[in-house]
C-alpha cells in the first residue's frame, strides 16, 4: 500500500510503498476513505522536546471501510470511525480499553498516527482496535463521517463549559476546533455566539455556521464565555482581560510552549478557568447520531480533498494562515 511517511523536522513528508498491515486478533483493517490533516499532526513534526519518530505515518481523523476482521465486533464491508487509541501492553491484552477506563487522559496511552509503532491513517489502509470502532449510520457519508474527532473535541468542550443556554459566547480562533465549538455552542441554546478571528476567509466559515464574525476578540462584548481555541502565547492573558465579572474561560486550544499570564486579573473577576483534553467514545457516538440526524451542518468546514500524491506540498503550505479549515485527504484519488 502507499503511505505518507514522516523522516525528519524540515522535510516533506514522503510517499512511500509499506506493507499493507494484516488484522491481529481484536483487531480489523480498514481501506482509508477519508482522513483529516490536524494541527496536531502539523506541530508533531516541528522542533519539540519530544521530536516525532523518524518513520511515523500520520493521522487520526479517519474513515473507513471494513477489509479484514479478527473480531466478532466487525465485518468486511462495515463502515466505521475510530478513536485512535492503542492501549498499553498491561491493558491491550483485555481487548476492551483502558482497564482503568481513562481512554485519551492516560499517560500510556498511545495516539494512532503519533507514534511509529502505530500507523495512521495517511495511507491507504489502516489497523486499528475493533473494540475502539464504531459503525457509521447508513445515512451518514463517509467525508462527512471523517470529521468525527475534530468535532467530538468541540463537543467535549462544550460539555464540560457547562450549561450555555441562553449564554453569550466568544470563541476564539476560527479554525476546525473553533468552528467545532462553534457548532456545538449553537446546539447548546447559546443565544449569541461571536467569533473572533483575523482571518477574512475563515471569519467567512463561521459566518456560515451562524456566528457572529469580528477580527479581534476585543470587540465582543461581555461574553458569558469564552473558548479559546487558538493554542498562542497570549491568548489566554488576552481572554483573561477581556473576560466580564465571574466569566468563564474554557482552554481548548494546545500551547506547546510556556505562556504568561498575571493571576491577579483573574482573582479579582474571580473568573473560572476549565482546561479540557480530547473526547470520550460516547462524544464520539454522540457525534455521529447529530450529523445523521442533521442537528449539526459541518460541512462549511471542508475546505479541500487531496490525494496522496498532493498530501506533501498541502502538508507544508497549511503550516501558515491560510484559507483552509479542514483538509481531507482521499488515498485513493
Amino acid at each position: 500500500m502507499r503511505a505518507a511517511v514522516f523522516h525528519a523536522e524540515g522535510q516533506p513528508l514522503a510517499i512511500e510503498d509499506r506493507q499493507t498491515p494484516v488484522a491481529q486478533p481484536g483487531d480489523i483493517v480498514l481501506k482509508v476513505a477519508y482522513c483529516g490533516i490536524c494541527g496536531s499532526d502539523l506541530h508533531a513534526t516541528e522542533p519539540s522536546p519530544t521530536p516525532l519518530e523518524a518513520g511515523t505515518v500520520l493521522g487520526h481523523e479517519y474513515a473507513g471501510i471494513v477489509t479484514q476482521s479478527a473480531s466478532p465486533l466487525f465485518a468486511p464491508g462495515d463502515r466505521v470511525i475510530g478513536l485512535p487509541l492503542r492501549e498499553c501492553e498491561d491493558c491491550r491484552p483485555s481487548g476492551t480499553g483502558c482497564r482503568d477506563r481513562l481512554g485519551i487522559h492516560c499517560a500510556r496511552n498511545r495516539i494512532i498516527g503519533l507514534v511509529a509503532s502505530e500507523p495512521g491513517a495517511y495511507a491507504e489502509y489502516l489497523a486499528m482496535p475493533a473494540h475502539h470502532a464504531i459503525k457509521v449510520p447508513d445515512s451518514l457519508d463517509l467525508r462527512t463521517a471523517a470529521l468525527t474527532e475534530p468535532l467530538a473535541v468541540g463537543l467535549h468542550a462544550v460539555r464540560m463549559a457547562g450549561s450555555l443556554l441562553g449564554a453569550r459566547v466568544l470563541v476564539v480562533g476560527a479554525g476546525p476546533i473553533g468552528l467545532a465549538v462553534t457548532l456545538f455552542a449553537r446546539a447548546a441554546g447559546a443565544r449569541e455566539i461571536v467569533v473572533a478571528e483575523p482571518g477574512e476567509a475563515r471569519r467567512a466559515l463561521a459566518a456560515q455556521l451562524g456566528a457572529t464574525v469580528v477580527e479581534s476578540a476585543e470587540a465582543a462584548k461581555s461574553p458569558d464565555f469564552i473558548f479559546e481555541c487558538v493554542g498562542v502565547p497570549g491568548v489566554l492573558a488576552q481572554c483573561m482581560r477581556i473576560a466580564p465579572l465571574h466569566g468563564q474561560i474554557v482552554v481548548v486550544g494546545v500551547c506547546r510552549v510556556e505562556d504568561r499570564v498575571l493571576p491577579r486579573v483573574a482573582i479579582r473577576k474571580e473568573l473560572r478557568l476549565q482546561f479540557v483534553l480530547g473526547y470520550t467514545r460516547d462524544e464520539f457516538v454522540i457525534v455521529l447520531d447529530m450529523l445523521a440526524s442533521g442537528q449539526i451542518d459541518p460541512a462549511p468546514m471542508i475546505t479541500g480533498i487531496i490525494g496522496l500524491d498532493a498530501l506533501p506540498t498541502m502538508f507544508e503550505a497549511l503550516r501558515r494562515p491560510g484559507s483552509h479549515a479542514k483538509v481531507l485527504i482521499d488515498p485513493s484519488a
